[in-house]
């Protein structure tokens, strides 16, 4: 056990971002099972004492919305010369496999639907999967030439930041949509994308103050850091020290390392040698090496905390215990229990839900936005895309939203992932990041939602 000096748990110095985050209207989701509750017992190591969750602030349901079933969604008064083509780039390989089966679900789960209901301008939609793999490969530059000569409109992905660097000029430069579930990098709010990039995930400046400023929340007076290093990794990295740091926390040791790399003992020796109360561990599935070793030092759950790239279902992975307690944050809301049945019907193995949710609202958003440009190429839709998203009358499902539009209404969407407005850069501008706790299985289970905006 390596020597912790004791700290005094105290609440966070919440602080208001530089871009206009609105933090935190907190939701409670219930404690995890089989693990500890809501509210961290006593003093953990390290001086770790989380918060409990508070009521309140939670995402506007939709229950009380009217609906429109399939079978009524009047026929579009227009028919496009060719069928809406929706290709996707997600991980089927690599680092973020399991970001791939939930992704894949919610698309399959939109396209099913939305033909359920027509399908679009007069053609049922098709849906094209291709595997994106990680950094490592070329496999997303292949599977992006593979789609773009199947002429599609828009392309779902990439999951991964990284990945999505490498090949959003290839997309964009043809004059295909790219529209990503999971991207949050900041670093494609300026990228010149000819207004065609899109995404439904809010960037890493939102996750990055919300874990930091809850890390102090739990008592946290230093932080080490883990870090992928790419666009990801580097990006959240930033914004989780500039928030911790705000909140009176001090960085005492940030360590580096590459996707495709193996051994991470030397980057875990160096962290754990400067003893932080806190550690962030922020990976894809690298996590299942470096957890290990970090309790072998002696780190204990309560002191590591995830993020979306590796806040996953680690049952079969590791000793049961083994992150009981530990906390990880998803952007996005908790998907229902009705949302989950649905994906099931599309995939029955399915164990992890991250990212269904914004995948879903993707495709719904790309096929929303070609009924109301009356087209189906890329550049229309993109013209279309923020305007469905906001100013509107609510709607929260593509049969209720495209018979509103064929009515001839104005639309403001929301969706399984939350409120959707988009920026002009095609950002999102408000979002909620759902914060998780390990049970004793190394199972994330939902406790809170944190909401803020971005302007």
């Amino acid at each position: 056990m390596i020597a912790r000096h004791e700290v005094v748990p105290r609440v966070a110095k919440l602080t208001a971002l530089g871009v206009g985050v609105a933090l935190l209207a907190t939701a409670c989701g219930g404690s995890p099972s089989g693990g500890s509750s809501g509210s961290s017992s006593s003093s953990a190591a390290g001086g770790i004492s989380c918060p409990a969750p508070s009521s309140g602030g939670g995402p506007q349901a939709s229950g009380g919305a009217t609906t429109v079933a399939p079978s009524d969604v009047p026929k579009s008064s227009t028919a496009s010369p060719t069928p809406l083509k929706i290709g996707t780039l997600l991980p089927q390989t690599g680092a973020l496999a399991f970001l791939g089966p939930p992704e894949i679900a919610g698309v399959n789960l939109a396209v099913k639907q939305i033909n359920d209901a027509g399908g679009v301008l007069g053609h049922p939609v098709e849906a094209i999967h291709r595997d994106s793999g990680d950094t490592t490969t070329d496999i997303a530059t292949q599977s992006v030439t593979n789609l773009l000569g199947q002429n599609v409109s828009a392309i779902v992905g990439a999951a991964s930041s990284g990945v999505s660097q490498t090949v959003i000029n290839q997309i964009t430069g043809s004059g295909t949509v790219m529209f990503s579930p999971a991207n949050t990098s900041p670093v494609f709010s300026t990228w010149p994308a000819h207004g065609l990039y899109w995404r439904t995930a809010p960037s890493d400046v939102l996750q990055g103050r919300v874990l930091g400023n809850y890390m102090a929340s739990c008592g946290a007076q230093t932080l080490g850091l883990l870090v992928l290093n790419d666009a990801y990794g580097t990006g959240l990295r930033d914004n989780v020290v500039k928030a911790f740091q705000a909140a009176g926390g001090k960085v005492v040791d940030q360590e580096l390392f590459n996707e495709g790399d193996s051994q991470f003992s030397s980057q875990v020796d160096k962290v754990v040698a400067a003893k932080p109360d806190a550690i962030a561990v922020i990976s894809f599935d690298q996590a299942k090496q470096i957890v290990p070793l970090l309790t072998a030092k002696g780190i204990k759950p309560t002191q590591m905390f995830f993020v979306d790239g590796n806040t996953s279902d680690y049952s079969k992975d590791l000793k049961p215990g083994t992150l009981a307690g530990s906390r990880g944050t998803i952007p996005g809301t908790f998907a229902s229990a009705d949302f989950k049945t649905q994906l099931k019907t599309i995939d029955p193995s399915l164990k992890d839900y991250n990212y269904a949710g914004e995948s879903w609202d993707a495709v719904n958003l790309i096929a929303l936005a070609a009924e109301e440009a009356k087209s189906t190429k890329g550049v229309d839709i993109a013209k279309h895309l923020q305007d469905v998203s906001e100013g509107g009358q609510k709607c929260f499902d593509f049969a209720t939203c495209v018979t509103l539009l064929r009515q001839g209404k104005d639309i403001d969407y929301d969706g399984q992932s939350g409120p959707v407005t988009f920026a002009s850069n095609g950002d999102p501008t408000e979002a909620y990041i759902g914060l998780y706790e390990f049970d004793n299985n190394n199972v994330p289970q939902p406790i809170s939602q944190e909401y803020g905006k971005l302007s």
